[in-house]
């Protein structure tokens, strides 16, 4: 019984290291030492990262992942959405000068936390900015229009299964996911665990987002059972969608990350960390297990961000996201180089990863902090965001009651699949 087990759960736990389409990761370039094109894309192409994300047309960078596996997410930056909008030609020529040929073009997202950037001009402006570059594609072409949004567009999260969007946006906001539906185009949106753990800095909760062993958090909705905070609000977002009847759009995870690096004040942010929650993440997409609201789907996610930006404003970690470093060595190894093992695969990273010294601040931790959380800025934006009130979802303290139990049978499984390989390598 225990190696019939032991084969089949074998295959998900140890899943392909080649170029893998479902993870990206973000090319940030709010830096003045960013790597020459050529290096980048050779570090792009030792790795089983198989996307990218640009934030604007680099026609550089594209031209050296030429012949390469790696699809592009390509960015209108939010200053050229109002040419978009206004002109069918205009959208027509930013297409035949930034729409790369020698890459796969995956998706181009018409700016970025657009809804939220504090400007209420360019809300009415998204859909026929959209609408105009669709029509400006070349015949036949499969690349989707879409655009990025921040966690402030959800409203509600209490639990995941009752997440739904601001009303308030649903004028520049519902006529988009008629788009996005009509059009086979995914919803993408940014979320954020660290900031999370960031307004509520107990232990418990650095577990949950940083995929480590825990109770687990039941929704009273649902009844189903979150382990990490990725999936809860990945499930919010999902629940969000399809209370609007949009059951259909898929979702892509257009940025999220850690920070391995902060100010005295911004606990949690250190190496340890950032290897945790990015590794348990990468092994949590490639297993292949989905959500507890959608088990079994894998969603595309783009990690934040390929290299540090030591040009971006703000506090230490915003300028402490990177993989790599501007000389190409990573800042720590999550198992993405091609050919090695991911040292998630083994298990969870990090079990004992604690959070950095925090200086004591007033009523930190006080408030347990939501699965959506607004914040007045987000590591993947140039621009000011202007932060929304959230009734998001806010844990219990009390664990679950299966917690002890689900927690012990997870090392009593751990130790019978050890058994089983040994056996079953003798």
């Amino acid at each position: 019984m225990v190696s019939k087990l032991y084969n089949e759960w074998r295959v998900p736990l140890l899943p392909s290291l080649a170029s893998q389409s479902f993870i990206g990761v973000n090319y940030g370039t709010l830096a003045d030492n960013l790597s020459p094109a050529a290096s980048t894309a050779s570090l792009l192409t030792s790795t089983s990262i198989g996307k990218l994300r640009l934030y604007e047309p680099q026609q550089d960078l594209v031209a050296a992942l030429a012949g390469s596996n790696i699809s592009i997410l390509l960015g209108v930056p939010n200053s050229d959405v109002p040419s978009l909008a206004a002109s069918p030609a205009a959208a027509a020529s930013w297409a035949a000068a930034n729409i790369p040929t020698m890459v796969s073009v995956s998706a181009i997202s018409v700016g970025n936390e657009l809804l939220n950037s504090g400007d209420p001009t360019l809300g009415p402006q998204l859909l026929p900015a959209m609408q105009n570059l669709l029509a400006a594609l070349p015949a036949g072409s499969t690349t989707k229009i879409s655009t990025v949004h921040s966690m402030a567009v959800l409203a509600a999260s209490d639990p995941p299964s009752s997440g739904a969007f601001h009303m308030d946006l649903a004028g520049s906001l519902d006529p988009v996911l008629d788009f996005l539906r009509q059009n086979g185009s995914p919803f993408m949106i940014n979320p954020y665990p660290y900031f999370a753990y960031a307004s509520d800095t107990r232990d418990e909760t650095l577990a949950f987002c940083l995929f480590q062993p825990n109770p687990g958090r039941v929704d009273a909705g649902s009844g189903l059972n979150y382990m990490n905070m990725f999936d809860a609000q990945l499930d919010a977002v999902r629940a969000a969608l399809d209370g609007k009847g949009y059951a259909g759009v898929d979702i892509v995870i257009a940025e999220t990350g850690w920070p391995y690096r902060g100010d005295a004040d911004e606990a949690g942010a250190t190496p340890d960390n950032a290897r945790a929650y990015n590794g348990n993440l990468v092994a949590h997409l490639r297993s292949q297990v989905g959500t507890p609201r959608t088990p079994g789907r894998s969603v595309d996610t783009y990690l934040f961000a390929l290299y540090d930006e030591d040009l971006k404003p703000g506090p230490v970690s915003e300028r402490s996201f990177g993989l790599y470093q501007a000389d190409l060595t990573a800042n720590y190894d999550i198992g993405l180089a091609k050919g090695s093992a991911s040292p998630s695969t083994s298990g969870q990273i990090g079990v004992t990863a604690t959070p950095a010294q925090a200086a004591p601040q007033a009523g930190r931790g006080a408030t347990p902090a939501g699965y959506c959380v607004p914040t007045s800025t987000v590591p993947g934006n140039t621009q000011q965001v202007q932060q929304q009130s959230s009734s998001c979802y806010v844990p219990g303290t009390a664990a679950s009651p299966k917690g002890d139990a689900g927690v012990l049978l997870l090392v009593l499984f751990g130790a019978l699949l050890g058994l089983a390989m040994v056996a079953e390598s003798r």
